[in-house]
C-alpha cells in the first residue's frame, strides 16, 4: 500500500465512498464523496501529540473492540496516508470551552475543523470492483455462548491477540482474568456450511486459518493443549496439506464433530464442550480455558448498492457473478467492469492477489489500444417508428438505451454498452428496434423453413446461444438419443424470442413449441431471462383466453452442461407433440387468424437490416 501511495500514476482516495456510477466501457462517470478527515494530509507528520491529549476513548475497530482508540487516530498501523483522522461522531468539538485540545497540541497546525466533505467527479475507462467481505457474527448461535462467556472468541479476535502489534503485544490471554490459557479449543464452520443458520457455502479460509493459528500457539506455548472440532478439513492448495500434518505432529488434536453446546464452570471460568465424536460414535465432554469460533465470511451490505450502480449479477451466495467461471473469471457481465479479491467469492490472500493481477491485466488489455471493438450483434432504434414508450430502457440489463420522454426524442442505443441480448426488440410494442444479425425477418425465415414440410411432425425450439444451444450440442457430442424431428432456432438469449415468433410458429402449424434458456442466476445477460419468464406467462394467459392449450408452449431452463436434461426434455416434447391432433392444429390456425396473430411487423426493408 505504501508503494501504491508513492506511485505517480496512482491516486488513493481514502475515507471516500462511491455514490454514483453511470456510463459505459471507456466512458464511465464516477461520483466519489471524499469525507472530511479534519486533518490536512500533507502537513500531518503523525507525531502523536494530538492523541496524547484527546480525552475521548472509544473501542478500536481494527482490534475488534479488544483495545481502545481516541477520537483522533490512525485507522491501522502503516495506514496510507500516514496522517491522523478525526472521528466526527465521537469528537467533542473544537471550541476551547468544550475541548479543542488537539488543536492546541498540534505544532504543525494541521487540524482544520472547518474542513468539509468534497464530491469528486471522475471519468474512467474501466472499473475494478474489490468490495471485500464481512465476518460472520456468531451472536445468533446461542449454544456457543459468544455473548455470555468472556472466554469464547472469534478467529478474528484471536488473530489480533496473537499479533505482535495487537492489544496484548502478541501474548494470548483469556479476557476473563488476563491469564495465558492452558488449553484452547477451535470450532470450525461457524456460520458456514449451514442451511438454517449462517451461510450454505464454505468460506474457504477457515480451515487453513485455524491450522496456522494452532501452529503459532504451539510455537509460542509448546505445553498448551490445543483441540480442533471439525466437520472435515479442507486443506487444498500448495503446501496446505503439509501444514496440516505439521499441526498434528506438533500435538494438536483433531476431533471429528461439532460441539452441540458450551457451558461455563462458574468457579474456574473454564468452558465445557459436549460433542458427538463421529469417528468413535461416542458422546464426549471436553474442557478448555478458551474457545475460538472459526467464523466464516459473507458479502458486505454495500455490495447491493454497487450492484445497482454497475448492473452486476449476483450468485445465490450473494457474491458477484463472473461472466464465465473458466473463460472470464474476473470479468463481469457489464463490459469494462472486473472483479478482484472476495467480490465474487471467499478467497485467501494468495488467491486475492492473483485475481487482482488478472483484473489489472484485463483492464490494461482493454484500455491500451485506445479503441474498443464490440460485437456487431447490437440493437438499433428506428427514430421514425419509435413511440418513446420507454419499455426498451426498462428491460435493458445494461442500461444501454437512453429514453428521454420529456424531450420527445426517440430511444437511442449506445452500441458500446449494448451486448446484443435482444430483449428490447422482443418487448418493443412498435417493432421499432432491429437486432443486427438476429433480425425479425431472419428468425421468421427460420420458423417458416422449419415448418415448411410436415409441420405436424416438427418441434421448433428457440434455444439460447450460451446455455440451451450448447446443451443441445453437448447432447449430440455425448451421443445421447433424442427425437430427430426437433429443429433448433438459435438466438443470443431467450429474451430475444418475442410473442410474434411464438404465434407465427403456431400459425404455421407447429403442434408444440419449446422456448429454452439459461437458469436464473446464470444468464449471460444479467437478468434478461427474467423477462423471458414474464413474457411466456403472459402468452400462457392469452392462450387460455383464446381456448388454446397452454402446455403446447413449454419453457425450460437448460445449461450448457445439461446434455442429459436436454435429451429428456426432447423426449417429453415428443410425447406432447404426439398428443396434438391435426384438428387441433387446424383450429389453432383459425383462432389465431381471427385474433390477428401474429401482429403487424415493421416494413420488411427495416427487418432485413444487418
Amino acid at each position: 500500500m505504501a508503494d501504491a501511495g508513492r506511485h505517480p500514476n496512482i491516486t488513493l482516495l481514502t475515507n471516500s465512498q462511491v455514490t454514483a456510477a453511470s456510463g459505459y466501457v471507456g466512458n464511465f462517470n464516477i461520483k466519489v464523496l471524499k469525507k472530511a478527515r479534519m486533518v490536512v494530509e500533507g502537513q500531518c507528520t503523525a507525531c502523536g501529540d494530538c492523541v496524547k491529549v484527546c480525552p475521548v476513548v472509544v473501542p478500536d475497530e481494527f482490534n475488534v473492540g479488544l483495545s481502545s482508540r481516541r477520537a483522533i487516530y490512525q485507522p491501522f498501523p502503516q495506514a496510507v496516508p500516514s496522517a491522523y483522522i478525526i472521528d466526527g461522531q465521537q469528537c467533542l468539538g473544537h471550541e476551547p470551552i468544550v475541548c479543542g485540545k488537539c488543536m492546541e497540541a498540534c505544532q504543525k497546525k494541521c487540524i482544520d475543523f472547518n474542513m468539509s466533505d468534497e464530491e469528486l467527479e471522475l471519468k474512467v475507462g474501466t472499473i475494478v470492483v474489490a468490495t471485500g467481505v464481512d465476518v460472520y457474527d456468531p451472536t445468533v448461535l446461542d449454544e456457543y455462548g459468544y455473548t455470555r462467556h468472556e472466554n469464547v472468541l472469534t478467529s478474528l479476535e484471536l488473530e489480533r491477540l496473537i499479533s505482535s502489534g495487537g492489544p496484548s503485544q502478541g501474548q494470548v490471554i483469556r479476557l476473563s482474568d488476563r491469564a495465558v490459557p492452558q488449553s484452547v479449543a477451535f470450532i470450525q464452520c461457524v456460520g458456514s456450511r449451514s442451511l438454517k443458520r449462517g451461510n450454505p457455502y464454505c468460506s474457504n479460509i477457515c480451515c487453513m486459518n485455524t491450522i496456522k493459528s494452532t501452529l503459532m500457539l504451539k510455537e509460542h506455548y509448546p505445553e498448551m493443549e490445543v483441540k480442533v472440532f471439525y466437520i472435515d478439513i479442507r486443506a487444498f492448495g500448495k503446501g496446505f496439506e503439509d501444514l496440516f500434518r505439521r499441526s498434528k505432529a506438533a500435538g494438536v488434536r483433531y476431533i471429528r464433530g461439532i460441539p452441540g453446546e458450551i457451558q461455563e464452570d462458574p468457579q474456574t471460568r473454564g468452558l465445557v464442550l459436549t460433542v458427538d465424536n463421529t469417528a468413535t460414535n461416542a458422546l464426549e465432554t471436553h474442557r478448555a480455558d478458551m474457545v475460538v469460533l472459526a467464523v466464516g465470511m459473507h458479502p458486505p451490505e454495500q455490495m447491493k448498492v454497487i450492484q445497482e450502480m454497475l448492473a452486476l449479477q449476483k450468485s445465490p451466495d450473494g457474491f458477484y457473478l463472473e461472466a464465465h467461471p473458466k473463460l472470464q473469471p474476473v470479468d463481469s457481465a457489464t463490459r469494462g467492469v472486473f472483479f478482484a479479491g472476495c467480490a465474487e467469492g471467499p478467497k485467501d490472500i494468495k488467491e486475492s492477489v492473483t485475481q487482482a493481477s488478472a483484473a489489472a491485466a484485463r483492464a490494461m488489455r482493454l484500455m491500451t489500444p485506445g479503441k474498443l471493438r464490440v460485437e456487431a450483434i447490437t440493437a438499433e432504434v428506428d427514430p421514425e417508428t419509435c413511440t418513446i414508450c420507454g419499455i426498451c430502457g426498462k428491460v435493458c440489463p445494461y442500461q444501454a438505451i437512453a429514453v428521454k420522454a420529456k424531450g420527445g426524442k426517440p430511444a437511442f442505443v449506445n452500441a458500446a454498452a449494448c451486448m446484443g441480448c435482444g430483449t428490447c426488440a422482443a418487448e418493443c410494442p412498435a417493432h421499432a428496434i432491429t437486432m443486427h444479425h438476429f433480425t425479425d425477418g431472419q428468425i421468421n425465415a427460420q420458423i417458416d423453413a422449419t415448418l415448411e414440410d410436415d409441420p405436424q411432425g416438427r418441434i421448433p425450439i428457440f434455444a439460447c446461444n450460451w446455455c440451451s444451444y450448447a446443451g443441445a450440442d453437448f447432447a449430440g457430442v455425448a451421443r445421447l438419443p433424442y427425437p430427430p424431428n426437433t429443429r433448433l432456432i438459435r438466438t443470443m438469449c431467450s429474451g430475444r424470442v418475442s410473442e410474434d415468433f411464438i404465434w407465427r410458429a403456431f400459425s404455421q402449424g407447429a403442434p408444440v413449441v419449446l422456448l429454452s434458456g439459461c437458469h436464473f442466476g446464470d444468464c449471460h445477460y444479467i437478468n434478461a431471462n427474467h423477462w423471458t419468464d414474464k413474457r411466456v406467462k403472459r402468452i400462457w394467459r392469452k392462450m387460455e383466453k383464446l381456448g388454446l392449450r397452454p402446455e403446447r408452449l413449454q419453457l425450460e431452463w437448460i445449461s450448457a452442461a445439461e446434455g442429459m436434461r436436454f435429451a429428456q426434455v426432447m423426449q417429453r416434447m415428443e410425447e406432447l407433440r404426439a398428443g396434438v391432433t391435426p384438428e387441433e392444429i387446424a383450429q389453432t390456425k383459425v383462432i389465431l387468424a381471427q385474433a390477428g396473430l401474429p401482429g403487424e411487423k415493421a416494413p420488411p426493408a427495416k427487418q432485413a437490416a444487418g
